[in-house]
């Protein structure tokens, strides 16, 4: 199975998994892909009782720009094959924040000390954090035996 295949295998797991509804369910599959980045210090925010605007704003930090927009491209192409609208991108190109709006969902990437400078963390405490299963982190698809063989030399 190709990494895409998998990704998209996962996404929609989270996406039709019957505990999670619509947005949720999009938030949830967006935690996976930022989990499965190895993005750190992941949060969602339930702000639907707070703001007309958005019902869950997604904080994130990647190492590096590469990263951050690695993150954002494979969260937009997922949600769009699922049925969002990507309403808005912000902040791509510099990458030290970037901004992705579906419309139900806000989810902010950053690298370095951008999140400290910005502290989204604090503006946002008073709403709900809503729990990423642990299974969400870190998760790698189980490699077939051929693949297995393919990697034996570099290790």
């Amino acid at each position: 199975m190709a990494i895409n295949e998998y990704i998209q295998a996962e996404v929609n797991k989270v996406i039709t998994n019957q505990a999670f509804e619509f947005p949720l369910n999009h938030a949830m599959a967006t935690a996976w892909i930022l989990a499965n980045f190895k993005g750190d210090n992941l949060k969602i925010f339930d702000m639907r009782k707070s703001t007309a605007l958005v019902d869950y704003s997604i904080i994130a930090t990647a190492q590096n720009a590469t990263q951050a927009r690695a993150m954002v491209d494979e969260i937009s192409n997922n949600l769009k094959n699922q049925g969002a609208n990507i309403v808005s991108y912000e902040g791509y190109e510099s990458a030290d924040w970037i901004l992705l709006d579906t419309g139900d969902i806000m989810v902010h990437v950053f690298t370095g000390p951008a999140r400290d400078v910005y502290d989204l963390d604090m503006i946002y405490a008073r709403n709900p954090q809503v729990k990423i299963p642990e299974e969400f982190y870190f998760a790698k698809p189980a490699a077939t035996t051929s693949e297995k063989a393919d990697l034996k030399g570099f290790f």
